[in-house]
């Protein structure tokens, strides 16, 4: 059996999974990565997209985040979500309203900054819907 660890995902609602796991993929801030048993000592920013864990009791869990942070440590990989939603239960709706609210946020930033970083939001949530084929 492969090595297990402790991952915690955590939304600003709730716990959403608290589980031994073998593997854990998550979209950052520079792309996908990977987290697995013994990872060195890891502080990392996300972006919207799938999270992928692999549960050491046999199976995955799929959870769609809209960014925070990961940090990985000797005690495990703990994941703060700005939002999380398990992908069985994310609607294209809900989605499509995020996708709304952010384009919104693009069309009313006041400055180059604000609205470089509204942009690539959305360009992160449009590539999510994609690969979420919703």
């Amino acid at each position: 059996m492969a090595d297990s660890f402790k991952f915690e995902l955590v939304s600003p609602e709730r716990l959403l999974l608290s589980e031994q796991v073998t593997a854990v993929i998550a979209p950052g801030s520079e792309g996908y990565f990977t987290v697995m048993a013994r990872h060195a000592p890891l502080v990392v920013t996300l972006k919207p997209g799938v999270v992928h864990a692999t549960l050491a009791s046999g199976g995955e869990r799929r959870i769609f985040i809209r960014g925070g942070f990961a940090d990985m440590n000797p005690d495990g990989f703990t994941l703060l979500a700005e939002y999380a939603v398990a992908v069985e239960d994310l609607s294209a709706a809900e989605l499509d309203q995020q996708i709304r609210n952010t384009e919104e946020d693009v069309a009313d930033a006041n400055d180059a900054d604000a609205r470089s970083r509204a942009e690539m939001r959305l360009a992160d949530l449009h590539n999510a819907r994609a690969a979420l084929n919703l």
